[in-house]
């Protein structure tokens, strides 16, 4: 079974969607679940987790009635204040959705770069180990030491690392990034999305040889049992099609054994968000 582990769906609006600059135009408008659908048929994809957005329960309540409403939607990691004092009754409320496999918080837009290690946010974390919830990792290379500190903390809780840690491909710049993430990546409880690609590289002119180095380390730090295909469907329109996307891994994957292969596909995914 093939598994687009990271897309997204929104009802687009101006000001909860601020994120979505003018230079993000092709964006600017509704995802939905038809939308993704034929686009998965096209290319072999059996099923997609869907992520959040927005920070709100609306958000993860809205992703879980998509997800309830379309079969294909085997998961949602969906956005909880991990730092409420209520946190402990949130969870508990949230444990009878089956779908909902997990949650995220976009440390990247946060002021304080150690905001992983706020006493608040921490507690929330060590509250998800009375459930099977995942977390998943929205973060810079600058966040990578104080993500290692965390998951060292926590090392019965599965995370994983949304888009490499987004490492400049822009710039080339991967210093700072191949160092964290190799450090990070010796804890076995870290898996690492290969997804959010083309979204980091220049838009209008990259090449598929720009990921090459990239996927290169974490393949090599991570091995091919902790990594997995997502999209960032449709954040990836912004540099290029969801096929185009879909290749780019397919095409490096490609000295890799089928079975290898099939395990960054969808087995690890599977595994991990428990599908």
């Amino acid at each position: 079974m093939r598994i687009d582990s990271h897309q997204h769906f929104w009802k687009y609006h101006p000001i909860k969607d601020a994120w979505i600059t003018n230079e993000m135009q092709k964006i600017q408008r509704d995802f939905m679940p038809h939308d993704l659908y034929a686009l998965c048929q096209e290319n072999n994809i059996d099923g997609v987790v869907a992520v959040q957005a927005d920070q709100s329960e609306t958000e993860t309540n809205f992703l879980l009635q998509l997800a309830a409403d379309n079969d294909f939607i085997k998961g949602v990691v969906g956005w909880i204040d991990l730092c409420a004092e209520n946190i402990s009754d949130r969870l508990l409320h949230y444990a009878a959705c089956k779908k909902l496999k997990g949650f995220r918080h976009i440390v990247q837009a946060e002021p304080a770069d150690d905001f992983l290690l706020r006493p608040d946010f921490c507690r929330g974390i060590s509250h998800l180990a009375n459930y099977p919830f995942t977390y998943d990792l929205l973060i810079f290379p600058k966040h990578l030491p104080f993500a290692k500190t965390v998951v060292e903390k926590f090392p019965s809780q599965p995370f994983v690392i949304d888009h490499l840690a987004k490492p400049d491909f822009k710039k080339a710049n991967f210093l700072e990034w191949e160092k964290g993430i190799r450090a990070i990546a010796n804890h076995q409880n870290v898996y690492c999305k290969v997804s959010g690609l083309v979204t980091e590289a220049d838009w209008e002119n990259w090449h598929i040889q720009d990921f090459t180095y990239c996927l290169d380390v974490v393949t090599a730090s991570f091995g091919v049992d902790r990594l997995m295909f997502g999209s960032d469907w449709p954040v990836c329109l912004l540099g290029g099609s969801y096929t185009e996307v879909i290749s780019i891994v397919e095409q490096y994957f490609a000295k890799h054994s089928m079975e290898d292969q099939e395990k960054i596909f969808g087995l690890n995914a599977i595994q991990f968000y428990n599908l």
